[in-house]
């Protein structure tokens, strides 16, 4: 058993796929090939897939009985005592300013040397706007 999972995609992409899977939903793909199918259909994925992002989970021998394939996603295929477990790749919490040091009466975030510059963040005080109150 195969299953394709394609984002943001070209739509001849999906049109491809359909030759050896059914597409269940946009972009969801399944069905049973064989890994010579399988191993050059996930080659026509990656030249094809553009700016999108590809995730194959295919069936094989073993004690976990499944691999995965991935392509531009924030998942990554990670082996962690012969169990292959998906780590999303993250970015720090905090990203220093490299305006260097403040001057005395300037405000926190701007930077006489460019002006316009963004005051960098903390995800967590980013996403304070869309709790609950």
């Amino acid at each position: 058993m195969t299953v394709v999972i394609l984002t943001a995609v070209p739509p001849g992409l999906r049109g491809h796929l359909t030759r050896w899977l059914l597409e269940l939903s946009p972009g969801v793909f399944v069905g049973y090939v064989s890994s010579r199918v399988r191993e050059l259909m996930w080659q026509r994925i990656v030249e094809y897939v553009a700016d999108g992002r590809a995730l194959m989970v295919h069936a094989v021998n073993g004690e976990q009985q499944l691999a995965f394939h991935v392509h531009g996603h924030d998942w990554e295929p990670v082996d962690y005592d012969g169990i292959t477990l998906m780590r999303r790749k993250t970015v720090p919490d905090y990203v220093p300013d490299v305006a260097g040091p403040k001057q005395v009466g300037q405000r926190r975030g701007t930077s006489p040397t460019t002006p316009g510059s963004e005051t960098v963040w903390k995800r967590r005080e980013a996403r304070k706007k869309f709790r609950k109150k």
